[in-house]
């Protein structure tokens, strides 16, 4: 670290470097900047001729510095940076001009002073440091001094009655004579204290003897629990019990663990003997039963449904009391189809005895009914899969600002995911998470009692003991994971770091703990923060979330290049954000009122998180559930009732107006399956002013793969990236290339320099025209799919990322596809990345996912409004698949579209001439019991139509959805330009088409996809299209018309050569009656052809079914 310099700006990011070059404007000014890339070294930067030039200043062995610049130049070492600058004021020394101007480091947020009226919490253990230390001018002889005086001044004002005298003077005489000694040893290098250390073992001598005696004793009992028997045991007592000169805090916590050892062996022995089996014991979810209604004739009967999880079956009851002789096994369950109109009915798909399929549906009393009976059947159904590893675990996420109080005894229903906002319903109680990850903020207690707590807690409400994957604290600042003992042997790769975001990023009341691990091969990450506080200190919140990202240091270590919102298939942030909504403080009352009325939309339109997210500037890219509880910040304590958004201080009253401070975001791969289940607070938990937060997620995950086909049999999978444009958000000049990383890689590939060509808006347009082919370790599809690749726009100078970015393979899963990545760096956008991707794989099949198990109709209500009377007896309700909402294209939140920072140009399958569609994809569950269909303040479908209005296209394959142009947030509205792309090789196609399934039902007539969710504007209903049309006269298109757009002409069918046209097997999809196979099925629309002469690419598999 160099001493001070004006020129000398430390971590700034290089973006940031080059803004306060730009605004010097004058060529020669330059600044010193450390290196992203390399640790230890520095990054000079000058601005020439409106280009910031960046040159890297590198350490050798000896520590001595060289500029890294222009070849001839002879290179020179410096001892400091200091004497390298003054050198390089000089000309003719390698840089593209000398230097000038040093422009001066600008005033960062985070130094900002705090009021006087407000001064950083610190742990009250730390007490001591200030009154150790007086001030600089004080000699140490007088600090000393007045240390000693302190200690027997506050001697004087403690009742000492009922210590011993002999301790009374022990203690005395440290106080007076001897704490001055250890501060002396402490200034002389020594930090052990041996005057207390004499103190202590003085006041401990009993004690010391007792432990002396007992720990024989503990020891014994524990061999005798431990079934092992362990020869380390004894060796571990005669270290431990024989040797009495150990510290006295020492043997305490040995005998402290051995306490916890004993009780934690015998409760294991107990529970061993009453059929406790490490979390499966018997009638672990007890059976539960609905009320439910069905519709016969125009009648509604009441029945009742009957969940036995632990036996694996279902009963249709017509009393609740009623025979258990109807009922359906596990496997015999095929789907469960919800309703998008009426968010209680469900159908359930059941196979007979005689292999008929049945569609039953049912009314229940309200969604979360329903929406717990699904959870019920999907456990269920995991419980009695055979599967050996999961597809699908659960996550609770939590997060609670304590307020420096201990917790009450009862905290149940937080993670019961009990009180306001979207919860869980009372039949789901027994369900266990897979993991839950819980943060705290001004957490008073200590890891062991909070850790034990926590694991009570839960075996209480689940019967399992939860294991503790990880538990790391800074300050007060907490984040424990735990998770079932059944996934022990999954979690690995486990690591833990913090940062501190305090005054001068030096006081750890304020910062982030973390921890991210592997399941199996899924990466998970979780960030816990505390934020800085204040209305007014939005700013220093948003730079407090840079810093995090910057520096907290997790997971693979191979991903330097990337921050963690890169490096985790799902990355957790949670905690006490500290954002407020902004009203002027005369509005409490106004505030308080809309709170009390449930109303707040209007507070959320002010909420400063959902102003700096919509604005880009902080957790881009992330989502967030609705939020449909009330603030869970500032109440008074010990009740839910009031907030006490006012405190007196010396200056005045200080406001601290109710706000969503707790909060739980999210940001995931694309196309990966992620659902938010429940997001919340409780309102029975009123030890702080703050109430926790819950959020509990279905989250897809990968299992270790082994390929069953021979290596030596199997063809060569690859993965092809075409055609690749990165345009740049920057003034540097250098030469770019594109690093691949990938855990299906071996190693990273890096490609050649790029041409570059600059816009007059300052950006630079890089053109990569060279392919590069990647080759996976596994060919296999079933493998494959699930990977993604992850990029990253590197400077040739500095090796220093310009933009990260990240492209599922799943896209190309069917044909050659065209991206678009939004590029990103430090948070914060850096410019797009726009290219073609193509996947070729060996033969294989996918296995069927569990998440698969539930459908999502979505009723159609053109078909009850379609004005010609010979269609309408036609128009069934179609379906589309947001089973995996996270593949569907608009988020809908709040009347916006959230930009997910990437999209996808697919033509459907099977149709390579055809013109690519526009798809925006986001990975985020649609909100509100699964409306997919919520409106914007217009009264327009969201994302749904672009600026002419005109309905976007959708595709065949639903698990992809289709939509056009999508509303975005902030800066990402303006229209990206693509670059024509070339075909892809001829010989780069699918390696086999695939062969229908025999097993499977008849293939439907496909339905009509269109989007009909704006009732204002109502698209009329025509014939069956294979997309929607936007004529106001029903068209019928021919097959090679079907997939137009009505915008671009159709490219020709040569344009796409050797794309052959995948046939994938259609999976068990029953949402529509035509699925069964009935004598009664409805007849095929006018001009549709039957079943068997259906297009090819209406049959392609969706997610979770055979790709071969």
């Amino acid at each position: 670290m160099p001493s001070y310099q004006p020129w000398y700006h430390g971590n700034i990011t290089r973006s940031k470097a080059e803004d306060l070059l730009s605004k010097a404007a004058r060529d020669g000014s330059f600044l010193l900047r450390g290196s992203e890339s390399i640790q230890g070294a520095y990054a000079l930067c000058v601005l020439y001729q409106n280009c910031v030039y960046t040159y890297r200043i590198l350490p050798n062995e000896e520590k001595k510095l060289s500029v890294q610049a222009s070849e001839g130049v002879p290179i020179r070492f410096f001892s400091v940076l200091s004497e390298l600058v003054d050198a390089y004021y000089s000309p003719n020394m390698g840089l593209v001009t000398h230097l000038q101007f040093p422009v001066q480091k600008e005033e960062e947020v985070e130094d900002e002073p705090e009021p006087n009226n407000h001064p950083p919490q610190l742990p009250p253990r730390n007490f001591t440091a200030s009154d150790g230390k007086d001030g600089d001018s004080k000699s140490s002889e007088q600090a000393c001094m007045s240390l000693s005086e302190t200690y027997l001044q506050r001697l004087q004002n403690v009742d000492m009655s009922g210590v011993p005298e002999e301790h009374q003077k022990a203690i005395q005489e440290y106080f007076r004579t001897s704490i001055t000694l250890d501060a002396d040893q402490v200034q002389n290098g020594n930090p052990n204290l041996p005057s207390l250390k004499k103190l202590t073992m003085t006041i401990c001598k009993n004690l010391n003897s007792e432990i002396s005696r007992t720990l024989p004793t503990l020891e014994a009992f524990q061999k005798l629990l431990d079934q092992q028997l362990s020869p380390g045991i004894g060796r571990y007592r005669s270290q431990i019990s024989a040797d009495s000169g150990q510290s006295i805090s020492f043997r305490l916590e040995q005998l402290t663990k051995l306490l916890y050892s004993v009780e934690e062996k015998a409760k294991t022995a107990v529970f061993e003997s009453v059929g406790y089996d490490g979390g499966h014991r018997r009638s672990l979810i007890p059976p539960v039963t609905f009320e439910v209604k069905t519709e016969s004739l125009g009648i509604s009967t009441k029945s009742f449904l009957k969940v036995d999880v632990e036996s694996g079956k279902v009963y249709f009851k017509k009393s609740k009391d009623g025979p258990e002789d109807k009922y359906f096994v596990h496997n015999k369950i095929l789907q469960l189809v919800k309703s998008q109109k009426m968010h209680v009915k469900l159908v359930i798909v059941v196979e007979t005895e005689k292999e008929k399929v049945l569609r039953k549906e049912f009314v229940f009393d309200d969604t979360k009914k329903r929406e717990g009976f699904c959870q019920l059947l999907q456990q269920m159904k995991n419980k009695h899969s055979g599967k050996p590893e999961p597809d699908m675990i659960t996550v609770f996420v939590g997060t609670w600002n304590m307020g420096n109080a201990s917790p009450p005894h009862n905290i149940k229903s937080w993670f019961q995911c009990k009180g306001q906002g979207k919860t869980r319903d009372d039949t789901a109680d027994h369900i266990p998470h897979d993991i839950y990850v819980i943060g705290t903020q001004e957490d008073a207690l200590g890891e062991k009692e909070w850790g034990d707590m926590l694991k009570n807690v839960l075996r209480n409400i689940t019967n399992i003991s939860f294991k503790a994957v990880a538990i790391h604290t800074l300050w007060n600042i907490r984040i424990v994971v735990l998770a079932k003992p059944e996934h022990e042997n999954r979690i690995s790769h486990i690591f833990s770091d913090s940062v501190k975001t305090g005054i001068a990023n030096t006081l750890g009341n304020k910062g982030a703990v973390g921890v991210s691990f592997m399941f199996n091969r899924t990466s998970f990450g979780f960030v816990n923060s505390h934020l800085t506080s204040g209305s007014e200190k939005k700013l220093r919140r948003n730079q407090n979330y840079v810093n995090i990202l910057r520096f907290l240091n997790l997971g693979d270590k191979k991903l330097n290049p990337f921050d963690i919102t890169h490096q985790f298939t799902h990355l957790f942030w949670l905690g006490d954000l500290n954002y407020r909504i902004e009203f002027a403080s005369t509005e409490a009352e106004h505030i308080v009122t809309k709170i009390k009325q449930q109303q707040y939309q209007e507070l959320l339109s002010k909420d400063q998180l959902n102003m700096e997210r919509d604005e880009g500037k902080v957790f881009l890219h992330f989502d967030e559930e609705d939020i449909t509880f009330a603030p869970t910040y500032r109440f008074e304590r010990d009740t839910r009732e009031k907030y006490a958004y006012t405190k007196a201080k010396a200056t005045g009253t200080k406001y601290n107006l109710p706000s969503w401070c707790d909060r739980v975001l999210r940001k995931s791969y694309p196309l990966v399956h992620v659902v938010c289940q429940s997001y919340g607070c409780s309102n029975d938990i009123m030890t702080s002013d703050h109430s926790p937060v819950f959020a509990t997620f279905e989250v897809g995950v990968a299992s270790q793969f082994v390929s069953k086909n021979d290596p030596n049999n199997v063809s060569q999978g690859g993965i092809q990236f075409m055609n690749c444009v990165a345009t740049l958000l920057t003034k540097s000049k250098t030469k770019f290339f594109i690093e691949y990383h990938s855990s299906c890689l071996e190693k990273i590939v890096k490609t050649s320099e790029g041409e570059n060509t600059e816009h007059s808006d300052g950006s630079i347009k890089v053109r990569f025209g060279a392919q590069v082919e990647l080759i996976p370790i596994i060919s296999d599809p079933e493998y494959l799919l699930d990977q993604h690749i992850l990029i990253c726009v590197k400077s040739t100078d500095c090796d220093e990322s310009y933009g990260e970015g990240c492209v599922a393979l799943r896209a190309a899963e069917y044909c050659y596809t065209e991206f678009h990545v939004t590029l990103t760096h430090h948070g914060e956008r850096t410019g797009t990345l726009t290219g073609g991707i193509q996947l070729r794989t060996s033969e294989g099949k996918q296995t069927e996912k569990l998440y698969d198990f539930i459908k999502v109709e979505k009723d159609d209500p053109a078909t009850s409004k379609c004005r010609s009377d010979n269609l309408s007896k036609f128009a069934l309700p179609h379906a589309i698949d947001i089973t995996n909402p996270n593949y569907m294209g608009v988020i809908f939140k709040t009347g916006s579209a959230i930009d997910k920072g990437w999209s996808y140009s697919m033509p459907p399958k099977g149709t390579a001439g055809q013109v690519s569609k526009d798809l925006h994809l986001g990975n985020i569950p649609p909100k509100k019991s699964y409306d997919a269909t919520t409106r914007s303040p217009t009264g327009k479908a969201p994302g749904l139509f672009g600026e002419d209005e005109k309905p976007s296209e959708m595709f065949d394959n639903p698990l992809y959805g289709a939509m056009g142009k999508s509303h975005t947030r902030g800066k990402e509205q303006e229209p990206q330009q693509k670059d024509h792309l070339a075909p892809p090789d001829a010989m780069f196609g699918s390696s086999k088409p695939a062969d229908g399934d025999p097993d499977r039902p008849p293939v439907p007539t496909p339905r009509n996809r269109s989007f009909t969710c704006s009732e204002t504007k109502p698209q009329p209903s025509g014939p069956p299209t294979l997309h929607p049309t936007t004529f106001k006269k029903p068209v019928v298109p021919s097959r090679s018309e079907g997939g137009m757009a009505n915008n671009r002409p159709p490219l020709p069918v040569k344009s796409r050569p050797g794309l052959p046209e995948p046939q994938q097997a259609k999976p068990r999809d029953y949402r529509d009656s035509s699925e069964l196979p009935s004598k009664n099925r409805q007849p095929a629309r006018p001009g549709q052809p039957q079943p068997k002469d259906m297009h090819p690419e209406t049959q392609a598999s969706k997610m979770g079914r055979s790709v071969k």
